[in-house]
């Protein structure tokens, strides 16, 4: 029996995963939700999860009292959360944003389940832990980002140790060309309206400063075990080369796909089979011309701050991920400019002392201290 967790549910990369799962013929063991308790219900009556869990405590008592008429147990909270990720089935989509992901994460690999990582954030906080746990209970982690699904399947079949380059894209969001004159009084409405991908808010602005890149490099450092300097950051504007990688003999090999993100959700619960594809496939005569260029690092800063993290190591990346998390909820709230995304991430990586050897506590303690930067310097 396939069984299928989707912790994020009633997100974009939650609804289309369940989308998914439906032509997959997946039965849906848990959903967990942020705080869409309305969505959340629609989704545990149609599906009949054995457990949901909603972090938010009061939102769960509300749920629990409107899904009084069923079976489903409601938890709430981390450790909820954490109950479900961990609990039945064996494949775990983690759609969760941010660093709340990565508990879970951690809890879905101690229960042996396959994870598909669609939070970046697991590996660019927790990223050796996260290896180190997965390696010790014989776990897969596959990616279900569009760019490292892109990379891996680019792999199939490379020796090891072939692996040359990654040419990780990007869209360049919807203020590519500009310069920080331009951007110094963008609106939220204006971060939020991305020319290609339908995201959440937080990714949304992530994409318009460059910062989801810079924590995509991150993450393929994990992922794909190779140095930052490896990582080639392509603008491609088009979003239909979703990344490739370059060989040892010279070989470039890319994955190509409409904008969409049921491809790598399906490669990843597939995985290693090719399932029939339901929805709009590519067409290169649509498609059209396809451009690449380097991005604007003195524009959109924060792609070279989470490239420094990196290769600084240790607590670095969980430190930028904190300062960014809160930097972009303070603009969504509409606290500070776009331009100080980048200038408090800055702050906070140079205020923070790097700690090398570090434990989940380390991690956790660096975000809040990092969150708590921000907060002053706004």
């Amino acid at each position: 029996m396939k069984e299928l967790v989707i912790l994020g549910s009633t997100g974009s990369i939650g609804t289309q995963s369940l989308e998914v799962a439906c032509r997959q013929g997946y039965r849906v063991t848990g959903l967990v939700a942020g705080g869409n308790t309305e969505l959340l219900e629609k989704q545990a009556r149609e599906w009949k999860p054995k457990t949901v869990a909603v972090f938010n405590a009061e939102k769960a008592k509300d749920l629990k009292i409107k899904l009084a008429d069923t079976d489903i147990k409601v938890l709430s909270g981390e450790d909820g959360v954490c109950e479900v990720a961990g609990g039945e089935g064996n494949t775990v989509i983690n759609a969760i944003v941010g660093i709340a992901g990565l508990k879970p994460t951690l809890s879905a690999i101690e229960s042996g389940k396959t994870i598909a990582l669609a939070n970046k954030e697991t590996l660019v906080t927790g990223g050796e832990i996260v290896k180190k746990k997965a390696k010790e209970k014989g776990v897969a982690i596959l990616p279900v980002d569009s760019e490292h699904s892109a990379i891996f399947q680019s792999l199939q079949g490379a020796p090891k140790g072939s692996l040359k380059r990654i040419m990780l894209t990007a869209s360049g969001g919807p203020f590519f060309g500009k310069t920080k004159k331009d951007l110094e009084n963008v609106t939220v409405k204006e971060a939020l309206n991305h020319p290609n991908w339908s995201m959440g808010a937080k990714i949304t602005i992530d994409s318009a400063t460059l910062m989801n890149k810079g924590l995509e490099v991150i993450e393929a450092v994990h992922l794909f075990d190779i140095s930052a300097d490896k990582i080639e950051v392509l603008v491609h504007r088009q979003s239909i080369v979703h990344s490739g990688v370059e060989l040892s003999d010279g070989a470039v090999i890319a994955q190509l796909g409409t904008p969409d993100m049921r491809l790598p959700i399906q490669y990843a619960l597939t995985y290693p089979e090719r399932s029939d594809y339901a929805f709009e496939t590519l067409d290169l005569f649509k498609a059209g011309t396809l451009t690449f260029e380097k991005p604007d690092t003195d524009t959109f800063r924060c792609l070279p701050l989470c490239i420094k993290a990196i290769n600084e190591g240790g607590i670095a990346p969980t430190v930028v991920n904190g300062a960014n998390e809160e930097a972009v909820k303070l603009f969504l709230e509409g606290k500070i400019k776009f331009l100080q995304i980048a200038d408090l991430v800055e702050k906070a990586l140079t205020s923070v002392d790097n700690k090398k050897d570090f434990s989940l506590e380390d991690i956790f303690h660096a975000d809040e201290t990092a969150r708590a930067i921000v907060r002053k310097g706004d």
